[in-house]
């Protein structure tokens, strides 16, 4: 299968970079993929079905954004229950997340790896073409598996906006 290639939609310090893979849309049915938790075991957006779904994708934990964004999340996902589900993907190896998950003491939030084989960024459309990396996303899925929300931040070096992800997550939770 070919995969489609939109540039420009993201920038990294100001320079246009390439997104692969299927772009998705409000809406419709969130595709299933499977990443790697830090015990190297398959996960798939499809164990998940009936919760409300935050998937924060980030491009690598070892930047300060990333690391920033994360911790965000994993203190926001402590307020919103056990019907919402945190998860956040990069590219980073299961070794090295596990490693900052542990120096960082997240324990709301289940950090996923997509580094075998893109799976996650190429069926959500948010694998950098230029570096191997995943775009900065924030994606709600509902109980139903259908994406509710998309937040694709334009400047990589940048945080998503929070009060748009929690404005949405109230209204889709």
């Amino acid at each position: 299968m070919i995969m489609s290639e939109r540039k420009g939609l993201i920038t990294m310090k100001g320079n246009p970079l390439t997104l692969v893979g299927h772009e998705v849309k409000v809406g419709q049915a969130a595709p299933d993929f499977t990443v790697l938790d830090q015990d190297l075991a398959e996960v798939k957006l499809s164990r998940f079905q009936g919760k409300t779904c935050i998937i924060s994708a980030v491009p690598s934990l070892d930047t300060s954004v990333c690391d920033v964004q994360t911790r965000r999340f994993n203190e926001e996902a402590a307020r919103w229950g056990d019907e919402v589900v945190v998860l956040t993907i990069s590219m980073d190896l299961p070794f090295a997340q596990s490693r900052w998950c542990g120096a960082a003491g997240i324990e709301n939030l289940q950090l996923l790896s997509d580094y075998r084989d893109g799976c996650f960024g190429e069926s959500f459309g948010v694998l950098i073409k230029e570096l191997r990396l995943l775009a900065r996303a924030v994606f709600i899925v509902d109980q139903s598996g259908k994406i509710g929300y998309i937040q694709l931040v334009k400047e990589l070096t940048n945080e998503p906006d929070y009060a748009d992800v929690e404005q949405a997550l109230g209204k889709l939770a």
